[in-house]
């Protein structure tokens, strides 16, 4: 199991918090997802063999948040 952080701009409250979390942990290969508002990140729990940090950035910005 790897670990990553993915800083994001753009979430400004607990539903922001959600679409997050929901878009992350619907990803094959993600085994936990931490989101922090306030700091603006989402910390990944993976399997790297099922799903790419690329695949996980691009799950957020589906939901209308920028990756940094």
């Amino acid at each position: 199991m790897e670990q990553t952080t993915i800083k994001i701009e753009g979430m400004t409250c607990n539903h922001c918090k959600s679409a997050v979390e929901t878009a992350l942990t619907e990803l094959e290969g993600v085994s936990g997802v931490e989101v922090d508002l306030k700091q603006g990140k989402a910390d990944v729990s993976y399997d790297s063999a099922k799903v790419t940090v690329s695949d996980m950035n691009e799950a957020v910005e589906e939901q209308g948040y920028d990756v940094k």
